[in-house]
């Protein structure tokens, strides 16, 4: 039977909150050389509120679970729905949404 070595899995906590900070940090070059300047009012970041704003996000757009939002129980039942539909009925569902965003009809 495998085994796998103890001591790479020690270092897997330590990776995770490098990457963690790394990421912060790039979050904060970003933020910082393009918002500034594209919206009034806006200041810079430093780099524990970059690390904070990148953790509130992860939290607000993707919850505590792993995935990102990539696995939404609504989207395979749509897809499946969307493959079952006649051409007119996609036409007719398209209209109802360009309508209801406010676009104008093709």
């Amino acid at each position: 039977m495998f085994m796998p070595d103890r001591k790479k899995f020690i270092f897997i906590p330590f990776a995770i909150v490098g990457f963690v900070l790394l990421v912060g940090w790039v979050v904060m070059l970003l933020w910082n050389a393009i918002l500034p300047g594209v919206i009034t009012g806006v200041s810079a970041l430093s780099y524990w509120q970059a690390v904070g704003l990148l953790i509130l996000s992860k939290i607000l757009f993707s919850g505590f679970k792993g995935g990102g939002g990539h696995n939404h129980p609504g989207r395979k039942q749509f897809r499946e729905k969307w493959r079952n539909m006649s051409e007119e009925d996609r036409t007719q569902f398209k209209a109802a949404w360009r309508e209801r965003c406010g676009k104008r009809p093709e």
